[in-house]
This record gives C-alpha cells, structure tokens and sequence, in this order.
C-alpha cells in the first residue's frame, strides 16, 4: 500500500466518521426539536448544522489540499526515481567498461624469470 493509499483512506475514514457524527447530531437536534418544538430550539439547530456544515467544507478542503500536496510529492519522487536509475545505468556501464578493460590487460601480471639450468632444492623449498 503506497503512502498515497494509506491518506486517502484514512482521509476517507475521518470524513466518514465525521460524517457520521454530524448526522448524530443533527439527528439529536431534530429529535429535541420535535420535542420542544419552540423557535429557539429550531435556531440553536440551525446555528449547529451551519457551524458543522462549515466543519465539513473546512475538513473537505484540507483533503483536497493534502491530496494534492501528496500528488505532487509523489510526482517529484517519481522523477528523481527516473533520473536516479538513469544515473545508475550510466554508472553500470562504465564500471563495466573499467571491468572488461581490466580483464583484457596484461601489463600488472610479473613475467616469470627464465630457468638458468640448475635449481637447488633449498630454491624449491623457498619457492613454496
């Protein structure tokens, strides 16, 4: 699960519970309103829905906002990905060059000293 994935849905929990709230409170305050059935009951409703109503634009805005901020993060992420794997293939092919070049070369290997005819078995043991 990308973190993208991950706030979408816990943005999408918090306004579903949010949600969830505000239609208990309005649900609570229709209740007591039937009850009661006096204007100042239905003026406190009113003032209650508008002020959760305003909540609920306030929290849909910061989801758009944080969305998008995610959008563009993962767009710049995506990008520098990009670029750092084309840096990585240029950097395997030249140590790659280096590896077949160094393979090929046979300047650092020593020539071995030409044989002189007697070999005494003390030489053979510091041979060894």
């Amino acid at each position: 699960m990308s973190k993208e994935e991950f706030e979408q849905r816990w943005a999408r929990k918090y306004l579903r519970e949010m949600l969830s709230a505000v239609e208990e409170h309005v649900s609570k305050l229709e209740e007591s309103m039937e009850d009661a059935k006096e204007d100042s009951v239905q003026e406190l409703l009113d003032s209650q829905k508008k002020k959760l109503t305003e909540r609920n634009d306030t929290l849909e805005a910061m989801i758009m906002a944080l969305k998008e901020e995610t959008m563009a993060t993962t767009k710049a992420l995506s990008t520098r990905i990009e670029e750092l794997e084309g840096e990585l293939a240029l950097c395997r092919a030249t140590v790659g060059k280096r590896v077949s070049n160094a393979a090929l070369s046979n300047e650092d290997v020593p020539k071995p000293k030409e044989f002189m005819g007697t070999m005494s078995a003390c030489d053979v043991d510091n041979f060894l």
